[in-house]
């Protein structure tokens, strides 16, 4: 089995994913924090490109693409909260 380039795509998507969530959990991104979801944005497009890029037939990839959409959807909304509630994003309210 020889690696592909959606192959290399899928594991950057995936360090970036795991990357975030091991940054949360050691207290260096908040759940709220725009690099977090960002991280998180950029990691499952790049999974999502991976899953496009490659030769499997969209039925036996369909859970794995439904699932990107939702996490790249979950964290757009997550941005744009932060963007209209400043507490949202770490910031300190407006006085």
């Amino acid at each position: 089995m020889s690696l592909q380039w959606f192959d290399f795509v899928g594991f950057a998507g995936i360090g970036l994913i795991l990357g975030a969530y091991a940054m949360l959990q050691a207290g260096r991104f908040d759940s709220r924090s725009n690099g977090y979801l960002l991280a998180n944005m950029f990691g499952s497009l790049l999974l999502l490109a991976s899953i496009v890029g490659s030769p499997a037939p969209l039925a036996e990839v369909l859970a794995p693409t439904l699932m990107q959409f939702a996490w790249i959807a979950i964290s757009l909304y997550g941005l744009w909260r932060g963007l209209r509630e400043p507490t949202a994003a770490g910031k300190p309210p407006a006085a």
